[in-house]
Formats: C-alpha cells, sequence, structure tokens
C-alpha cells in the first residue's frame, strides 16, 4: 500500500497541515509508504525526508492569492509522481491541491478530506464550485471530522452517501514537572489561569472572550497565545477596560513550549464565532492534559460537539460574553470540576488519540483497496 497525503503547505503553520504531517508519520511508522506533496511555504528543500517510509515533497510557491499558495510546479509534480500511489488523500480546502489532481490524469482510489466548508472566500467559491463538485463526485470516500459537521454541511449534499467520520488526533500529552507548573503559576499570579490558543482573527471571537473577563472574578486571568491582524486592537481593548494586568498576550508560542501552558492552566477556552472553526484542534490538544473545556455552540461547527457539553466541560452561546463568563465560572463550581477533568481525558483517549485517528484511516484504506478484488 502507498498513501500520498496532497494539499497545503511546508513547514506546519495551521491544523490542516498538522494533520498530513501527523498522518504521515503516523502511517509511515506502521511500515506503510505514506508521502505528502504540498507547496512551499517558505521551506527550500524540495525534499524532506521524515523517515524511511516517509518523505515530503515541497514545491515552489510563486504567490499566495485568497490564503492559497499559488504553485504551478504542483501541478506538473503531482503528474509525474501520481502513478506510483495507489490512494491519493487530498485535503480541503486547498483549490491549488484540488486543481493539482484534476490535472494530474491519476486513475487510483481518491480519499477527500473534509476539513470545512469554503467560508470566508465566498466571491471566490463562485469561481471555485466546478471544481470542487468534481472533487466530491470523484472522491471514492470523504472523511469528514465530526458527525455533526457531516450532517449539517451543505456542501456535502451530493456526496454524504460516502461520507464517513474521523475525529482527529493528537499525541498523548507530553509531561511537565510539578516545579516547572509552579514556578509558572507563581509566575502569572492567578487563582484561576484560563488559556485560550490561536490565530488573532475575526472568527476566533476573542474580544468576547476578553469581555467576559468583566464578569469574572478578579483573581481569574487569561493567556491568550497566538498572533494574527487583530493583535493591536485586541491590546488595546484590553487598555481601555483597564485589564492588562488580567489579559495576558504570549504572541506565538513555540511547539516545545506548549505542553507548560496546557499544564498550568486550569480551563482552555474556545471563543470562535463562525463555522471556520470546523472542529479546534486545540481542544483535544487541551483534554489530552485532563483540562476542562469551554467552547461555543457555533451553528454547523464540530467543535460543540468535540467538547461535550456537561461531560468535558461546558458550550455557551457565540458573541455572548456573559455566557462565557457563565460557562466558565460553572466549570469552577466545587462539584464539577475534577469530574470534567476526569472525562476530558477519557473523552480524549476515546475519540481523539493521534493511533486511533490512523487505524480508523487504515481501515478506510485496505476496503478501498480491497473493493476490485
Amino acid at each position: 500500500m502507498k498513501i500520498l497525503q496532497l494539499g497545503k503547505f511546508y513547514p506546519i503553520r495551521g491544523g490542516v497541515e498538522k494533520l498530513e504531517y501527523d498522518l504521515c508519520e503516523g502511517i509511515s511508522e506502521r511500515g506503510i509508504r505514506c508521502d505528502m506533496l504540498c507547496a512551499s511555504a517558505g521551506c527550500e528543500q524540495p525534499v524532506v525526508r521524515l523517515n524511511e517510509n516517509s518523505s515530503v515533497y515541497v514545491c515552489r510557491s510563486w504567490f499566495t492569492m485568497l490564503s492559497t499558495k499559488i504553485s504551478p510546479d504542483m501541478i506538473v509534480q503531482l503528474r509525474k509522481m501520481a502513478a506510483n500511489y495507489d490512494i491519493i488523500h487530498i485535503h480541503h480546502p486547498d483549490p491549488m491541491a484540488g486543481l493539482a489532481l484534476r490535472l494530474s490524469g491519476y486513475k487510483g482510489k481518491v480519499v477527500l478530506h473534509w476539513h470545512s466548508d469554503i467560508l470566508a472566500q465566498k466571491r471566490a467559491l463562485v469561481f471555485y464550485r466546478p471544481l470542487q463538485e468534481w472533487l466530491i463526485k470523484r472522491a471514492d470516500v470523504i472523511i469528514g471530522t465530526s458527525p455533526k459537521y457531516i450532517s449539517e454541511s451543505s456542501d456535502l449534499e451530493n456526496g454524504r452517501n460516502k461520507c464517513v467520520a474521523i475525529p482527529l488526533g493528537t499525541i498523548p500529552a507530553t509531561p511537565v514537572g510539578e516545579d516547572e507548573i509552579k514556578a509558572f503559576r507563581d509566575q502569572i499570579g492567578a487563582k484561576k489561569i484560563i488559556f485560550s490558543l490561536g490565530r488573532l482573527v475575526e472568527y476566533k471571537g476573542f474580544k468576547h472572550l476578553i469581555e467576559a473577563f468583566k464578569y469574572l472574578p478578579e483573581d481569574y486571568k487569561c493567556i491568550i497565545g497566538g498572533e494574527g491582524p487583530l493583535e493591536q486592537s485586541l491590546k488595546q481593548m484590553v487598555w481601555d477596560q483597564k485589564m492588562t494586568d488580567r489579559i495576558i498576550f504570549t504572541g506565538r508560542i513555540e511547539s516545545e513550549k506548549l505542553p507548560l501552558y496546557y499544564a498550568s492552566c486550569d480551563a482552555f477556552c474556545v471563543s470562535s464565532i463562525w463555522k471556520t472553526e470546523a472542529f479546534a484542534w486545540v481542544l483535544i490538544e487541551a483534554m489530552s492534559y485532563g483540562k476542562p473545556c469551554v467552547a461555543t455552540k457555533i451553528p454547523g461547527s464540530g467543535v460543540s460537539w468535540v467538547n461535550a457539553d456537561g461531560v468535558s466541560g461546558i458550550n455557551v452561546n457565540t458573541e455572548d460574553a456573559e455566557d462565557l463568563a457563565r460557562g466558565i465560572l460553572t466549570v469552577f463550581e466545587s462539584d464539577n470540576y475534577a469530574k470534567f477533568a476526569q472525562n476530558a481525558y477519557e473523552r480524549y483517549c476515546s475519540l481523539f488519540t493521534r493511533e486511533g485517528m490512523v487505524d480508523s484511516c487504515l481501515k478506510e484504506y485496505e476496503k478501498l483497496l480491497t473493493e476490485d478484488i
């Protein structure tokens, strides 16, 4: 069995390419050939070897348009190598990858991984829709990240009969020493620490999280990790509301430092407001550390499925700072916290491990390759 993960870019900058990388790594560790073909996001190496069974083929990007790396080299490269693979696993949304597959002449099995509908570039969707519809028709199986997203996506209406839900999965939590955690918490100086992580963009809803702290006790503090175009306006909001001692912006947190933040916080929060947040990978990372979660009930999104309301935490209304504050306070009620923490870890173990995700993908691959025998 030889698998090619197709799409996005390298080095890793976000959730989709992180998933592709993890699939390549996880599948190849089972002794199965699994490579990745993508556009460059600053990588100058044409080939990055992961291990003896996996390589990342990085194609030169000409420019970026509507969040898509434009890489004609990807089309040329795929035409040369496509026939070497039994299955191409393409990740959506990525118009460049879709176009490359359309022009590749590939005749083998196709797995379409549907991470989210296209929402932010609705005007561009008018031009992309024919290719998107071709992808849905061409795919032998479509993987959605949650049952909820599959059932509520209008774009998948014509392909729902070949959809299967495989939740995203991540590796187990990296252990962090108690002394390190204590030093971190002493530095923050709070009774309760709420951690949130993501790009500082509109759909993440960070302004509502900041506003929620007007309704929380003074000894509650919030750490917001990430960078983005709204950084200055969010910092100004914190300044205007005289909460600079309660809301801490870290900027981009390097991956090797993230375990300390997850391990040291008391709860994790996703305040996103749009369906662009289809799953929220950060929720399962927090759950792997046994952290209760507070998330939003985004219509059509899988976020409120990932964080099971009343089980691994609390789900609240979008764009509602008071409800967000109530959700945070509910997590810390005396009878709730230990229960939510335990349930969050157990939910991670049962649904969101990388091993489980790899197992499920391999089962789908094997089904496809035995269909015609």
